[in-house]
């Protein structure tokens, strides 16, 4: 059995002081811990009380994070015309056809949201089986597949998230780094947790919000209470 190193275990320890938070004393706890040797991701894991296998209680979409990520991140914009100027002018990293789609073929995937037009997903399509394991796939729900690209841009650089289900009905969401202190995470995570019980589906029964945890990237979960 792997042995946990001294800083994870301090860190457990003060997880441990109690068994629930609140949203800020959840955050107020992570920062606590005894720090890494970089900026860790702070992450939010919740356990929704839906069957994802039904089609009437899929939870997907996407929300901005009022202080975004902590992340740069690269967009590439599938575009022609006046769209694929608008998005040169929007300040997409990358934008391209058919030169694009076939670079994406040879294995380039450099880059961390893809944006596209509703014309072009017939030619995006054709790399479909490279886009979608990796998370990258335009999509309509994910505010990705859209004429307006310079929106879609702007969003994506400001600090959006897209959450959605896995197989065990658990949605995570990145909510930002340690490095933006208290206040920051709490107001981050008070955005997605609203979205969360925005997007709850009529079909779904009994507790929606089953549970819910912070942690960072090196470190323990965090059980947050959470009263909405």
């Amino acid at each position: 059995m792997k042995k946990l190193g001294k800083r994870y275990q301090k860190a457990v320890e003060v997880a441990s002081n109690q068994t629930s938070f609140d949203v800020a004393s959840a955050m107020q706890t992570l920062l606590d811990m005894p720090k890494a040797k970089f900026d860790e991701t702070v992450e939010l894991h919740v356990r929704l009380g839906v069957d994802g296998r039904q089609a009437d209680q899929q939870v997907r979409g996407v929300c901005v994070l009022p202080h975004g990520t902590g992340k740069t991140l690269k967009v590439l914009v599938i575009a022609k015309g006046d769209k694929a100027d608008d998005a040169v002018k929007a300040g997409a990293d990358f934008v391209g056809a058919e030169e694009i789609v076939s670079k994406i073929q040879g294995g380039w995937v450099d880059f961390d949201v893809c944006i596209t037009t509703p014309d072009m997903m017939g030619l995006v399509g054709r790399v479909a089986r490279v886009l979608g394991p990796k998370g990258l796939m335009p999509n309509p729900k994910s505010g990705t597949v859209t004429m307006d690209v310079a929106k879609a841009i702007t969003e994506a650089k400001a600090g959006k998230v897209e959450y959605r289900l896995d197989k065990n009905n658990i949605v995570h969401v990145i909510l930002g780094k340690v490095s933006f202190g208290k206040d920051k995470l709490v107001d981050n995570f008070n955005t997605v947790v609203e979205a969360l019980v925005k997007a709850k589906p009529a079909a779904a029964k009994g507790t929606y919000l089953k549970s819910v945890t912070v942690a960072t990237t090196m470190g323990p979960g965090v059980k947050v209470q959470v009263s909405m």
